[in-house]
């Protein structure tokens, strides 16, 4: 009988409970419960067939290598009867969408480890609205120990051959972003699903701001465990490798936190990826692509990284894509001044958006959004443009050219032709990601993605206060953001941006908060940049892994 998706596979999976892990189990039958074939439909060979209770029915349950299939087993009824025939409607959920599975057992006071088997439990990643997913389960009723452990043995078999799902964890959290709730969020709604999908975690605490960045620069993650090296623990995932020629099992990195946090995790990642390619980590033109990936969990103010990665800043989402191996590549940029590399990074501001930065960095005793709110305010009060030469390289779509790019050729520049504007301006954005934020449901830079290859450069040119605000509060629409004669965007494969002001502020007499001695106050990712020179912005197109969806599902339409 052909299978055939008659109905939604959502209903079934609601209500289900979470049970402890299962015990050891015994050795794997030689021969599964029926013999394997092939349908006509589905191409699928059939591992395991059985009667399970789901929900408050017995049903035929068929197990295949891609879908796990069940039927409602009732009485025969004459043909034609609607009702009959809708009551035996086939169901089902895809392997692809599981990510755990384990024996699901009544337990009482007395019984602390094991209790009186009932059957077997399925853990399920669900696709919600508005890009969200959250986590459900499949009861498979049961009382057959045999029964029970064959079927739980496949299952687990099945699970162990998803090979982009991470085996342990690496995970940096800041404890101190947004309104110091990273640590509630990770120990409350990430670290539950992370050990129900039985994944392995070590947890640091970032203490200040650098701390990450001086632990993966140096460190051999296949031997880090606890906090203290142990070499015979490397060994033992060399062994493993060679073995069962698994990848790299090194742990991924996850870093729960804001934007500051995500964006020195990266860069950590990064300059650990030269460094053991053997280059040179202060002058890099062609850097080498990330070798682990790295996940996101927002919990910060703004989440902008975060957001653009999944499309909504939401834990549980979050926390599934990393679970399920949901891994794309996301286009980076490089900062460098005078040909020294000051940074990785996705995204930057130049002007009112490094100033508004640095106001509220002096106000850290101050709640995260009434500092945001109040350095905003601030800025505009102080609005200034910045005087400055901007020269960009536009983004070639040439065939060839993106192939060299996708390869990390050096670019010929003898057919790269610069472009040069020169003025006032109040705000300049250069940005690789769209850069997602709850007053931007667009984004920041709505015409770009995580991984086409080129940056956004958005110019605001000097005008009247208002008309600037008007521009900003533009942002909160899905449309016309940039229809301001004062406006003008880009599209580029490199920027430089040389400002021509003393690092001192505009008037000697006047206050200027913004002003330092290390220079002109950059915003990369929501951390501070001061650069008192010309500042390069280099892209470099999918440079490094991070766990998220698909993109083109998640940018809302306009």
């Amino acid at each position: 009988m052909p299978w055939r998706r008659r109905r939604s596979r959502v209903s079934a999976l609601e209500g289900g409970q979470e049970e402890e892990a299962p015990p050891e189990a015994a050795a794997v039958p030689s021969a599964p419960l029926t013999s394997p074939q092939q349908t006509e439909e589905a191409a699928e060979r059939i591992l395991l067939r059985g009667i399970f209770e789901i929900g408050r029915g017995s049903c035929d349950v068929v197990l295949s290598e891609r879908a796990l299939r069940w039927r409602p087993i009732l009485p025969e009824r004459p043909a034609g009867d609607s009702k009959h025939d809708w009551l035996c409607k086939e169901e089902f959920i895809e392997l692809k969408d599981v990510f755990s599975v384990k024996l699901k057992r009544r337990c009482s006071v007395k019984q602390q480890r094991s209790g009186t088997l009932l059957g077997i439990t399925l853990f399920i990643c669900l696709k919600k609205e508005q890009n969200k997913l959250k986590n459900s389960t499949l009861d498979l009723i049961n009382l057959s120990e045999d029964h029970c452990d064959i079927w739980f043995r496949q299952f687990k078999k099945i699970l162990a051959g998803f090979p982009n799902r991470p085996k342990s964890l690496k995970i940096f959290l800041n404890p101190q972003s947004h309104k110091k709730e990273a640590t509630q969020v990770y120990y409350e709604k990430v670290e539950p699903l992370l050990k129900i999908a039985g994944i392995k975690t070590d947890v640091t605490i970032m203490e200040y701001q650098g701390h990450a960045l001086s632990l993966l620069k140096e460190c051999e993650l296949q031997g880090f465990d606890g906090g203290h090296w142990k070499p015979l623990f490397a060994i033992y995932w060399s062994v493993q490798r060679f073995f069962t020629g698994m990848r790299t099992l090194e742990p991924s990195v996850v870093c729960v936190g804001g934007d500051g946090s995500a964006s020195e995790v990266a860069h950590a990642l990064l300059l650990r990826a030269q460094k053991n390619a053997g280059m040179e980590t202060d002058r890099i033109l062609t850097p080498v692509r990330a070798q682990l990936p790295l996940g996101l969990i927002p919990a910060g103010s703004t989440n902008v990284l975060a957001h653009s990665l999944h499309g909504v800043p939401h834990v549980v989402t979050a926390t599934l894509h990393i679970i399920m191996g949901h891994v794309q590549l996301v286009d980076v940029c490089t900062f460098s001044s005078t040909g020294k590399l000051l940074r990785f990074g996705f995204s930057a501001m130049f002007g009112f958006g490094g100033r508004a930065l640095a106001l509220a960095e002096k106000y850290r005793w101050m709640s995260p959004n009434q500092r945001r709110d109040f350095a905003v305010i601030k800025a505009l009060a102080k609005l200034k443009p910045e005087d400055c030469e901007i020269s960009f390289l536009p983004f070639n779509t040439s065939d060839d050219v993106q192939e060299r790019r996708e390869q990390g050729s050096p670019k010929c520049d003898c057919n790269d032709q610069w472009q040069m504007i020169q003025g006032q301006f109040l705000n300049v954005s250069i940005m690789a990601i769209p850069c997602l934020c709850s007053v931007a449901p667009r984004g920041l830079a709505p015409n770009t993605r995580l991984n086409n290859g080129s940056m956004a450069l958005i110019i605001a040119q000097n005008t009247s206060r208002s008309e600037f605000i008007k521009h900003l509060k533009r942002y909160a629409s899905v449309k016309n953001q940039f229809n301001f004669p004062f406006v003008e965007t880009y599209t580029v494969e490199e920027v430089k941006v040389h400002p021509r002001n003393n690092t001192s502020g505009y008037n000697p007499e006047e206050e200027d908060e913004t002003a330092s001695e290390n220079g002109f106050p950059w915003n990369v990712d929501g951390d501070l940049m001061e650069v008192s020179s010309e500042v390069h912005i280099r892209l470099h197109p999918r440079l490094i892994s991070l766990y998220g969806g698909s993109m083109e599902e998640m940018i809302p339409k306009s």
